[in-house]
């Protein structure tokens, strides 16, 4: 008789863990809330300057006109595309959306 070592056991209780749980319940997951966000630009400044900055003041920022803007969920980027209105409105519309493969890499 063989003795299990604690990594076999632990990888014993994982696997009886997961057949007690196949699968999540997709429901479930569509009901959980997210943060999205749309990126202009950035940029650092010092806080001297900042503190100089009124009403009128232009920060510059990284992003060239007319480049894509970032649309984020949950501070990681998805997506990218171009301002549009809707109804009065701004909307996003996509241009660009990062696969899921390249978005894992940044988790």
């Amino acid at each position: 008789m063989t003795e299990m070592t604690t990594e076999q056991d632990n990888a014993v209780q994982d696997q009886e863990s997961m057949a007690d749980h196949p699968h999540i319940n997709p429901d479930v997951l569509q009901n959980i809330s997210v943060s999205i966000t749309v990126e202009v630009g950035r940029t650092t400044m010092k806080i001297r300057d900042l503190l100089r900055l009124t009403q009128g003041s232009v920060v510059e920022l990284d992003r060239i006109a007319g480049e894509p803007l970032d649309l984020l969920v949950n501070n990681t980027v998805v997506a990218q595309g171009e301002v549009v209105l809707v109804n009065d409105r701004y909307g996003i519309r996509l241009t660009r959306v990062v696969p899921a493969s390249e978005r894992m890499k940044n988790i």
